[in-house]
């Protein structure tokens, strides 16, 4: 029996590749499933079932795609429909792969038709259970995602609750947990960076398993400081339950090199957004005016399914030398198809023809703190709970997520200065502001980190702010 964690830092997210033999399952697949189907096929082994815990929201899995290329049988659990052949399990139906069988436990909260997958071996012994988005590491899934109109993210935590102590709770500690994701997820608020763990370490240490918590206590701590999924998840939820392009064929029409003048050309022609995927180091020195900067080297997918509302916005891409595959496909994973091609010979190629460019004032921590007590204006784009623990004195908390709902406090004839933990978020902040008339934008190279090294004065929060 093999079972292969196989993780996507980039999405915080966890497929498996399981086999027995000759036969195998994945669940959760990521919507490229080459590499699948290249596993299965060195070892002479037929993809039997792709079993999907939910329908993901941070995520458009490659279950449709992998049944086509396979005919593996898509399994979801109770309550899921699909506009596509799937089968629907019932609570407690058992999938035999190989000598291994696979039973669907029904475990309800996290969405309506959220299920728990328990392996068990050839002697019939429990081995794992793949949780989904129902259990993580150090949490359980968010359940503000799947609300009908009789049921709020209250009704749907205590629906956890009762999952998670009659269906999961039960089992053998030595029972492995493989979630579904990791610590940078959105699906959660407290994931541990760990994404393998055994079931009795968390009853011990994940706060939702704790055996004298009570319901009420439960609904409150869970549905405590959630704050709004991004705006992607719901669209990226209808693609899995409806459907989507082959991601060879949104390659093939997003993977277009385009000259600089046709680049130029389709920019002012059409609403695209042009976004920079180069390191920031190299963005701030130099960009395509009105260019946004969203990196690879960062949490990229999620970053442009949080700050690009529609996942059908045509985008045009200046991408280093050969990434522009990687890109694409990287878009594809969060719903974003529209990619009306890249800059052949990427930025320097703008560059050498005379186009105009644009740059970004970057400046180290020191010079910040010189500016300070001359009334600078700061703000902080890292998420509410890094301010919270600490963050520099009167500054506010504008997080970068939610920046459309800070627009209003950005100066547009004074200088400011934008940080956030290390110097990535910081300068997306910088790059879209820029974009949209904020001449005076400063970013503060390092973030935080090299802030705390300064005598700036720093304070602890008891609340978010979010005005100067």
């Amino acid at each position: 029996m093999v079972i292969e964690q196989i993780y996507t830092g980039c999405l915080a997210q966890g497929a498996y590749y399981i086999e027995s033999n000759g036969e195998v399952a994945i669940i959760d697949p990521l919507r490229e499933v080459q590499d699948y189907i290249e596993r299965a096929e060195k070892n002479k082994a037929k993809i039997r079932y792709i079993f999907e815990t939910h329908f993901h929201a941070d995520f458009v899995s490659g279950h449709l795609t992998l049944s086509k290329k396979t005919g593996g049988i898509i399994v979801f659990g109770p309550n899921a429909k699909t506009k596509f052949d799937s089968h629907i399990a019932f609570d407690g139906e058992v999938f035999k792969v190989g000598d291994i069988t696979i039973t669907a436990i029904h475990t309800p909260g996290h969405t309506m038709e959220s299920t728990t997958y328990l392996l068990k071996d050839k002697n019939g012994k429990d081995i794992a259970i793949f949780t989904g988005d129902t259990l993580f590491l150090g949490d359980v899934g968010r359940p503000d995602l799947a609300q009908k109109s009789n049921m709020s993210q209250e009704d749907l935590a205590a629906t956890l609750f009762d999952s998670l102590r009659t269906k999961i709770m039960p089992l053998a500690d030595d029972i492995t947990v493989y979630p579904a994701h990791g610590a940078g997820s959105a699906c959660g608020k407290n994931l541990s960076k760990e994404t393998v763990g055994t079931l009795g370490d968390q009853k011990q240490h994940n706060y939702a398993l704790r055996q004298d918590m009570t319901k009420e206590e439960f609904i409150k701590e869970v549905t405590d400081g959630l704050l709004p999924p991004p705006a992607y998840f719901p669209l990226n939820v209808a693609l899995n339950k409806e459907g989507y392009k082959s991601i060879d064929e949104v390659i093939k029409t997003g993977a277009k090199a385009l000259s600089v003048n046709n680049f130029e050309l389709v920019a002012n022609e059409t609403d695209a957004v042009i976004i920079d995927v180069r390191h920031q180091f190299e963005f701030v020195k130099g960009f395509i005016p009105q260019s946004i900067f969203i990196g690879l080297g960062g949490t990229f997918a999620p970053w442009v399914g949080s700050l690009i509302k529609d996942i059908h916005q045509p985008i045009l891409l200046v991408v280093p030398d050969n990434m522009e595959k990687e890109t694409i496909t990287r878009l594809s994973r969060v719903g974003f198809d529209n990619v009306l091609g890249y800059l052949s010979g990427g930025f320097e190629a703008w560059k050498t023809s005379g186009k105009e460019i644009d740059t970004l004032p970057s400046v180290p921590a020191n010079v910040l703190e010189q500016q300070i007590d001359k009334d600078a204006f700061v703000f902080d784009v890292r998420r509410p709970g890094e301010y919270e623990a600490e963050h520099i004195e009167n500054v506010p908390s504008t997080p970068l997520d939610f920046l459309n709902d800070h627009i209003s406090e950005f100066p547009t004839n004074k200088d400011f200065y934008v940080h956030c933990a290390g110097g990535y978020r910081s300068v997306i902040a910088a790059s879209i502001l820029k974009a949209r008339g904020y001449s005076k934008v400063i970013d503060v190279a390092g973030g935080y980190g090299a802030i705390k090294k300064t005598n700036i004065k720093r304070t602890q929060a008891t609340a978010c702010s979010n005005s100067k």
